[in-house]
């Protein structure tokens, strides 16, 4: 089978076997992290907090931590922190004149805005490890943190200690991720997110499966959901991989390194997109849904009818109008992050500096905005596709009775970072075999004889 001579392709390049091993061994070290409890923090007293984790927003934070958020784990705030400061980053660089010219200064810029992500991040973290720690005891349901602690261990000591360890943590694993992304293969970061999530797969599914066997729709459904559950994993492959193709020309250059006229060169294609925006949308919009509960729940509404309604609906991921304003909000910061991310402007100024143009449009003004119109015109179905998928789970909650923890991966963000990543690991994968098959057909050494044996 192809596929098995493309693992044994792999293994016989030492260098991407390297790379693959310290990929794992590093992803290793990051779920052995999510297993350390706390030090001081008595286990068994930790079943309510587990249990309060199983489904809602914090079964869907937990999912991102790998588990490490229901432990108490050295880990517990996961690497949100950092993906929530490169998000406030890149935001602040629409505005902020100096990150944009940080930006347009190659390696050197990008080397001082991913130390300002770092400080950031660490800031961010000071914030989240007390508010973590301040609502550990209630989803445990304890009455306050010295009965999950273990006898004679001061608490005070505890959270000053916690803070610190919870800090380090996150530091540790954006380190983790960034060695990954280094000297390892695959985005190191998307990587530890899709790993903490998989963690998390195998138990939802044996619960949902439990469920189904004692009297809730048999192994009939079992293997219903399955074929549901693929569907829309091609569905996400699909929405992942789709462009639309552009078609450019390049005139042929001659000798003194100009170009003749009326005489064409070769004829390619300017892949634009369906979703250029990926899984960016989903989280912009989450981060704002935890806001109307809070509001709800606020000392200024909480008593009134408006402030329960809201507390009420936008506190269950699996309500109507929970998952109607997420979708509206999905399609919206589809556009913004669509529009912020893809320059159309550069992409027309490259065209006309490397000699392209496409056929009937004219280089400069013109081809930008025909590309910002393209763009335009494939992001509304790619909002919408991209919308329908993140409601899904409510869908097969409310219709099929799937269990929550098992219905996250039946889309949203779960499902579109796990095939999104494991896309771009491969393809990372195809291309360093393809260019080491080609250095190796051109030179003597080492990576000749792999690939050609």
């Amino acid at each position: 089978m192809k596929i098995i001579e493309t693992l044994k392709n792999v293994w016989k390049i030492t260098e991407l076997k390297d790379r693959i091993i310290l990929t794992l061994g590093l992803l290793l070290v990051y779920r052995f992290g999510a297993q350390v409890v706390l030090p001081g923090i008595n286990i068994d007293a930790l079943g309510g907090l587990r249990a309060g984790t199983d489904s809602g927003i914090l079964g869907l934070l937990n999912a991102f931590t790998g588990g490490a958020f229901a432990n108490a784990s050295v880990f517990a705030l996961g690497i949100m922190p950092y993906i929530s400061a490169s998000i406030v980053v890149q935001l602040m660089g629409i505005a902020i004149p100096y990150l944009q010219k940080l930006q347009k200064e190659g390696a050197s810029g990008q080397k001082k805005i991913t130390q300002i992500t770092r400080w950031l991040t660490i800031g961010i973290c000071l914030v989240q490890a007390p508010g973590y720690l301040a609502t550990v005891p209630s989803l445990s349901g304890a009455p306050s943190m010295s009965t999950l602690l273990m006898p004679g261990f001061n608490e005070t000591i505890f959270y000053f200690s916690s803070v610190i360890i919870l800090v380090t943590g996150c530091v540790f694993a954006m380190w983790l991720g960034e060695k990954i992304t280094d000297k390892g293969i695959g985005n190191g970061i998307s990587l530890l997110i899709m790993v903490g999530i998989i963690a998390t797969l195998p138990q939802s599914f044996m619960q949902n499966a439990l469920s189904r066997t004692e009297g809730n729709g048999g192994f009939m459904m079992i293997l219903i959901e399955l074929v549901i559950w693929f569907l829309i994993i091609l569905a996400s492959v699909f929405l992942v991989m789709a462009v639309r193709k552009i078609a450019v020309q390049y005139a042929r250059r001659t000798a003194s390194g100009g170009y003749e006229r009326n005489v064409f060169g070769s004829r390619q294609f300017l892949p634009l997109k369906l979703n250029a925006s990926g899984v960016m949308p989903i989280i912009f919009a989450q981060a704002i849904m935890f806001v109307p509960s809070l509001i709800g729940g606020s000392s200024l509404l909480k008593e009134t009818t408006a402030g329960a309604w809201m507390q009420t609906n936008f506190s269950d991921i699996f309500g109507l109008w929970y998952n109607v304003v997420f979708g509206l909000l999905i399609i919206v910061f589809t556009y913004f992050y669509t529009a912020i991310t893809v320059p159309t402007n550069k992409m027309a100024d490259d065209l006309k500096r490397s000699g392209g143009f496409i056929p009937g449009i004219r280089p400069g003004t013109e081809t930008s905005e025909y590309l910002d119109k393209i763009m335009s015109q494939i992001t509304l179905p790619g909002s919408i596709f991209l919308a329908l998928i993140a409601v899904f789970p409510a869908f097969i909650v409310k219709l099929m009775g799937v269990q929550q923890g098992w219905a996250l991966f039946f889309g949203g963000t779960s499902l579109l970072i796990m095939v999104g990543v494991a896309i771009d690991t491969m393809q990372q994968i195809n291309s360093y075999l393809l260019n080491k098959h080609y250095d190796g057909l051109m030179k003597t050494g080492k990576n000749r004889k792999a690939v050609a044996q």
